[in-house]
């Protein structure tokens, strides 16, 4: 069986802006799935992000839904591994530099660590790093 893959699709202000945001932060544009409303950001073999002009998005919303202001609520908040606590700070100084905002402080459970960030348009991204002793259950917990 073919592994899964995920397109986590969000609404954005300007298409171009928000591309050259999650260029700064490494990840590239799939031009065959990007056009004037529309762009495909590979984060990883199964990982994309398709960001769509907030017309775009609601062309498939259910008839009568909005647009979430992500600066002003929170609807969901996207995850993403990292393989070191330096990638994890990598990534999210990344994102602050590219103009990204910061959400909490780092989380540092020892066998843990993970920082949070928003994009442009405020949609919230953890990135967290954990020791694989601790997923095979052999490292202390806290």
């Amino acid at each position: 069986m073919a592994p899964q893959m995920i397109f986590v699709n969000l609404p954005v202000k300007d298409l171009d802006a928000s591309k050259a945001f999650y260029e700064q932060l490494g990840y590239t544009i799939n031009p065959q799935f990007t056009d004037e409303t529309a762009a495909c950001v590979v984060i990883s073999d199964t990982i994309f992000t398709m960001l769509l002009t907030e017309e775009k998005f609601l062309g498939f919303a259910a008839p009568g839904k909005v647009v979430s202001d992500a600066t002003k609520s929170t609807e969901v908040m996207c995850a993403l591994s990292a393989e070191s606590r330096e990638k994890v700070d990598e990534l999210a100084d990344k994102a602050l530099a590219a103009g990204g905002g910061a959400v909490l402080p780092p989380m540092d459970m020892g066998f843990m660590y993970g920082r949070s960030f928003t994009d442009l348009d405020g949609h919230h991204w953890e990135v967290m790093w954990m020791d694989p002793a601790a997923v095979e259950g052999d490292a202390p917990q806290g």
